[in-house]
């Protein structure tokens, strides 16, 4: 197995690098090492999974209520469990309250908020995975499809998932799969 004979950071960045350039995602070199070292640390814990018990939206309010290093660290936290499930892992979050649009709202204001901090010597990494979420998300959603560690989504999901974050890659894969995407009926029909 591949996997074996590389680091996990080899292995990541190699995978990661290929989504950008196949994607044609324009991302800084330093972004782009930011989501090696996030997936080579969620591979490292238990799994992957980042499996926490309590809400994205009670971990914001935790965050915001804070103040200082405190308050960025659990943005920080809060944006990359975001990033991490919505894209390594949105197959889990088929048939729960909350879907992967929450996520990526989430995800891309814990990443906002941070970017704002001056002080943050990540803060130009902070504002492009804000800006780009959804791309960041299409580009662990590759990962994940290439790495062989998820299951595939079926049509309907795929689709669903298009629909409700609007993204380029889901399209694409739609129109490859032999359907056209069309955003004129919206997520109303979905439930």
């Amino acid at each position: 197995m591949r996997f074996c004979a590389e680091s996990p950071v080899e292995y990541f960045r190699e995978l990661v690098e290929s989504a950008i350039e196949r994607q044609r995602v324009d991302a800084r070199e330093l972004t782009t090492f930011y989501l090696v070292k996030l997936l080579c640390g969620f591979v490292a814990r238990a799994g992957g999974n980042p499996s926490d018990d309590q809400p994205l939206a009670l971990r914001l309010g935790q965050a915001l209520e804070a103040g200082g290093r405190e308050q960025r660290a659990l943005l920080r936290q809060l944006g990359d469990v975001s990033l991490f499930t919505s894209g390594y892992f949105s197959d889990s979050l088929r048939r729960k309250v909350v879907d992967v649009d929450y996520y990526v709202s989430l995800g891309g204001y814990a990443y906002g908020s941070l970017s704002r901090q001056e002080a943050n010597s990540f803060a130009a990494v902070f504002a492009e995975l804000s800006q780009k979420f959804v791309a960041f998300v299409d580009i662990l959603s590759e990962v994940s499809e290439r790495s062989g560690l998820t299951s595939n989504a079926d049509l309907l999901r795929l689709y669903e998932k298009w629909l409700r974050t609007g993204s380029r890659r889901n399209g694409q894969l739609l129109v490859e799969r032999g359907l056209v995407p069309n955003a004129s009926i919206g997520s109303r029909f979905l439930q």
